[in-house]
């Protein structure tokens, strides 16, 4: 298979200088050291796992002998779905948000993991399932938006209302423009069907970091006072440097109760 590009591994990223290390591992925790001082920073940094769970939660993204990681199936209608056997997460996201490559950043210890990346715009047009193990389903949802399939909207909410195994639904928001309206449509159906999700802001090595903070502040304000289902923490993510994406494994690894002795310290 294809050789994991540079800094897919914790190993290599605790090879760099210590700066760039914080940018690589908690880009927002990197980013709150451009706000004004006395600024309240804890919505920065409510979830920050230590080197052991980081390097748990990679073990779990690495296929191995007797850890597979496979393509399960495709599914255009609930009843298609694989049984709901194992701890779900779900990542949706309007059609250009950069989805399945942000999935196939997580995946990218596992070459043999096929995630379709589409240069048409509006590929998914399936659930793709993912089976980690014995652990947990990652499941790649249609986009949303622009070209997005009509049906998207039943397909979507039948899932989010009938799936009982979903621990938690990555919303991906494009760091360089921020909130669209398209994304409010799934944040209203989230917050109606009160599905616990959090916020993923994709692209952040496009955005000039000015430009970041402004809109993480803003989607930090719209989380406090719109939301109610959202968790208080972004997280950031670049699948070209590799930003946020050892973080983001993490924070996978926890909502679907695999990382047992290590809470976010």
């Amino acid at each position: 298979g294809r050789s994991p590009p540079p800094l897919a591994a914790l190993s290599q990223v605790l090879r760099l200088e210590r700066s760039r290390r914080t940018g690589v591992v908690f880009p927002l925790q990197k980013l709150a050291r451009c706000l004004a001082p006395g600024a309240d920073t804890a919505r920065f940094r409510l979830f920050q796992p230590g080197l052991a769970a980081l390097q748990r939660a990679e073990a779990l993204f690495r296929s191995g002998r007797d850890h597979a990681i496979d393509y399960v199936s495709s599914a255009v209608r609930m009843d298609h779905a694989p049984p709901p056997a194992l701890p779900e997460v779900c990542f949706i996201g309007r059609s250009n948000v950069g989805k399945s490559s942000l999935i196939r950043a997580l995946f990218s210890l596992s070459p043999e993991v096929e995630v379709r990346v589409s240069k048409t715009l509006g590929h998914t047009k399936k659930m793709n399932f993912f089976k980690v193990g014995k652990y947990f389903t990652l499941v790649d949802m249609p986009g949303y938006g622009y070209r997005a399939p009509q049906d998207f909207v039943e397909m979507v909410e039948a899932y989010l209302q009938e799936r009982h195994n979903l621990k938690r639904t990555f919303l991906l928001v494009d760091g360089v423009v921020g909130l669209q309206k398209t994304d409010h449509i799934a944040v209203e159906m989230l917050e109606e069907f009160g599905i616990p999700y959090v916020m993923v802001l994709t692209k952040i090595d496009r955005a000039s970091r000015g430009l970041l903070l402004k809109n993480v502040l803003e989607i930090q304000e719209f989380v406090k006072e719109k939301t109610q289902g959202c968790f208080p923490q972004l997280f950031l993510v670049s699948s070209l440097e590799f930003s946020g994406v050892h973080l983001l494994r993490c924070f996978v690894a926890h909502v679907t109760g695999n990382l047992p002795t290590v809470e976010a310290s």
